[in-house]
């Protein structure tokens, strides 16, 4: 166990059970304030117990999502101290707007909006709940900001060894930050959309005594949420295509390990749908669809697909084959990647397909689906799938980047804190680790305690558990 990777690992065990619950709490407010919407348009009090039930979940979510994200932001100056040196005057900016801004409008609107229930008129209290999706979104905008850089630097120059920003504009207009928000975005609503089908999914099944009301609360849950899930699944897949046509010509490295394309192809480049990749031999087993990697790539039948080998003496000749003292490797880790790609593509697909077996099935006057538990069985499983997802496109993100923290100008070796020590690490690690399971033990203990009830008790325990004013009338 060496340093730089025990930091790596440290980051990557934050980043990813923190990225758990950001695209959670995204997805989930923004469908909570739709259903809002619906209650303000009809005045239908289902939708507001709807409404009032599901945002539980939103709050836990940020709640969580709070905490990891703290302890992520300390490992920049614990375990990433020379990054921080290098990128402090850039990566700042986009980090304080975060904070100063989206995160002031979330957590003030989220107070506004959970207090004034019935205290203020119901358009008020409904710009409330979009005024905590704006800051959600723009919280997402800020720190994908940053790290946009981190993929395609714009807009700095370089003085003293450090990265300073010459052009903030420059970073908001970074075609990277244009794809990755797009993707990111979607990718959250689509999470949050999924969850809560599930969840109502999970409630039909195994609670056979639902009342009425209930039953007509999980089912509208349900369809919304499969109506938004065609939607965001099919945008989903939209501006993935749309990122990987951009990564293709901007990190081709990364592009071709997720189709492991060690040697360039010829006009008319094969799929591989499933392989084993060995980085050693770089040879590659597994099963091809002529052309249609061309297609896929070029949206035509001829194209092109540069491979590793070629990519890596480019990068040798660009960089250098040694960056200070160190032997480079501009190889990615390939199996990874490969696989992780093809997790993410395929759910997407999958819930593409099964929100239109969902549709159709929950159309007017049409109660199939709720009357086969399997398919309510394969909906509420598909609840985790999200946080597979999500992990898989990280993973894309960060690793495909390597060796670099910031593309073509700071190596990983080179951002790792000098006066960390394996011991240091070793226990931060195994403190993290405990720390995030017992959240996780915690989070999980709270939603299945809020899916104990159902909504219509639950909206009539907070009405009677209402504080009377004593020194109201009616209260001597």
């Amino acid at each position: 166990m060496d340093i730089t990777s025990l930091a790596r690992f440290q980051f990557a065990m934050t980043t990813i059970f923190h990225f758990f619950f950001v695209p959670f709490s995204i997805g989930t407010i923004f469908v909570v304030a739709i259903m809002e919407s619906m209650y303000v348009h009809t005045g239908k009090p289902e939708y507001k117990k709807m409404t009032k039930f599901w945002a539980n979940i939103f709050l836990l979510s940020f709640a969580v999502g709070v905490v990891t994200g703290i302890i992520q932001e300390f490992q920049f100056g614990m375990n990433w101290s020379d990054y921080s040196r290098f990128m402090g005057d850039i990566f700042g900016a986009p980090l304080a707007f975060e904070a100063l801004l989206s995160f002031f409008i979330e957590s003030t609107f989220i107070g506004l909006w959970m207090f004034t229930w019935d205290k203020v008129g119901k358009k008020l209290h409904l710009f409330f709940g979009w005024m905590i999706v704006f800051g959600t979104m723009t919280s997402a905008l800020w720190i994908l900001t940053a790290n946009s850089f981190m993929q395609h630097p714009v807009g700095f120059a370089l003085r003293n060894g450090r990265a300073e920003m010459a052009d903030f504009g420059a970073l908001l207009k970074n075609p990277q930050l244009m794809y990755e928000y797009g993707h990111v975005i979607v990718g959250a609503l689509l999470t949050g959309t999924t969850i809560l089908t599930g969840l109502a999914a999970f409630q039909l099944l195994k609670k056979r005594n639902l009342s009425d009301i209930n039953k007509k609360i999980y089912r509208k849950t349900m369809r919304l949420g499969l109506i938004l899930m065609l939607i965001f699944s099919a945008g989903e897949i939209a501006v993935g295509d749309m990122q990987m046509q951009y990564t293709l010509h901007d990190q081709p490295m990364k592009f071709a390990a997720t189709e492991a394309v060690y040697k360039t192809t010829g006009e008319k480049a094969p799929w591989t749908v499933v392989a084993i990749a060995n980085p050693k031999t770089h040879e590659v087993k597994g099963i091809d669809i002529p052309d249609m990697l061309s297609i896929l790539s070029y949206h035509k039948t001829t194209g092109s697909v540069k491979g590793m080998e070629e990519i890596n003496k480019e990068l040798e000749k660009k960089y250098g084959t040694h960056i200070d003292g160190r032997k480079m490797d501009y190889y990615v880790p390939v199996n990874t990647l490969f696989w992780s790609f093809r997790v993410m593509c395929g759910f997407a697909a999958l819930l593409f397909l099964m929100a239109i077996v969902g549709l159709i099935m929950t159309r007017k006057n049409k109660e199939t689906l709720y009357n086969h538990r399997w398919l309510l069985w394969i909906f509420a499983l598909l609840t985790f799938s999200p946080f597979l997802v999500n992990t898989a496109g990280w993973l894309i993100t960060e690793l495909g980047r390597a060796p670099w923290t910031v593309y073509g100008l700071f190596t990983i070796d080179q951002s790792v804190s000098p006066n960390v020590s394996v011991a240091s690490l070793l226990t931060s690690n195994i403190v993290y680790f405990c720390l995030f399971t017992v959240l996780a033990i915690i989070m999980i203990a709270l939603v299945v305690r809020l899916l104990h009830n159902d909504p219509d008790e639950y909206d009539k325990a907070q009405e009677a558990s209402k504080v009377v004013d004593p020194f109201s009338k009616g209260a001597i």
